[in-house]
């Protein structure tokens, strides 16, 4: 449909002027990068050496394999990049840290481990530094079938992963998985004559690595899922009919947690991997009779106990 407009508007360019716009002034600088003051890169004594210096809230999208549906699947994920600099240097070229994400996005950026170690030696080179860490952190989804009539949706865990490299000690892995769950409070259902008290519960699980780990073998993210989910009163679901909604809440209430009983119990399947060498696990209820939220937290280390 037409429509008749009922005032007479000036020209673009005199709306523009009206607002404050003015013509372009006479350039006087190089426009050629080799004729370029480089501020950056000067060379000083600038008082002290930076531990990181990069550049971070960096959304770019990711590919990720899994070893539960959907297999292969593409997320979005926020990056920070970063490196250290010394007394010397008065910065850093924070332009390379963009040019290489693009340039591996460009072949689908992978998050496994094998690529995202290539990645942060290639990064470390381009920026002429001797370390370089990275870390991403983004949704990862995965099927879950509800358990009566097994009618199919998607939950989502966070993750995270950090990279770090040096030059003498080599590449670092640290992950981190968080989920949302349902516990049942032990201590309502003794007292209770007709019910219990539940509340959704948020488990972080941090953890750093063996040397020789490979997650062409064991798909971590599966396995940290696991240890948190089946640790809690019940797993959440994304659809529920009201014969799952039988089953989940009898679920919950045959499996009741406190705070500290699902910290520790996480703890006891991540301390049984034998990949996992440090570990630590968050546990934080939202509870329902509470203004407060109640948490427990706890952290091993394998080598030293």
């Amino acid at each position: 449909m037409s429509q008749t407009n009922s005032k007479n508007l000036p020209e673009k360019s005199e709306r523009h002027k009206l607002f404050g716009s003015v013509k372009p002034g006479k350039k006087t600088k190089p426009v050629i990068k080799e004729e370029m003051p480089d501020i950056q890169n000067t060379v000083d004594n600038f008082l002290f050496h930076l531990d990181t210096v990069g550049i971070t809230n960096v959304k770019y999208p990711i590919h990720i394999n899994s070893s539960i549906k959907p297999k292969s699947q593409t997320s979005v994920a926020n990056f920070t990049f970063s490196t250290s600099i010394g007394q010397n240097s008065r910065g850093t070229n924070m332009s390379r840290f963009t040019e290489q994400l693009q340039a591996y996005q460009e072949q689908g950026f992978n998050t496994d481990f094998s690529t995202l170690k290539e990645f942060i030696v290639e990064l470390a080179d381009r920026l002429d530094q001797e370390d370089a860490k990275m870390e991403i952190t983004f949704p990862w989804f995965y099927e879950r079938k509800a358990p009566a009539s097994g009618l199919v949706g998607l939950n989502h865990a966070d993750l995270s992963i950090k990279v770090t490299y040096n030059k003498d000690k080599g590449v670092t892995f640290n992950t981190s998985l968080a989920v949302l769950v349902t516990t049942l409070c032990p201590c309502s259902k003794d007292i209770s004559e007709y019910s219990a008290h539940n509340q959704r519960g948020r488990v972080t699980i941090e953890t750093s690595f063996y040397e020789d780990f490979s997650d062409e073998e064991i798909d971590w993210k599966e396995k940290l899922l696991q240890a948190a989910e089946t640790n809690a009163s019940a797993p959440l679901h994304p659809v529920l009919k009201r014969p799952d909604e039988k089953v989940v809440t009898e679920q919950a209430y045959e499996n009741p947690r406190f705070v500290e009983d699902t910290a520790r119990l996480v703890a006891a399947d991540l301390y049984e991997m034998d990949f996992i060498k440090k570990f630590s696990v968050t546990c934080q209820n939202e509870e329902a009779i509470h203004m407060h939220d109640a948490i427990a937290k706890l952290n091993v280390d394998k080598e030293n106990m």
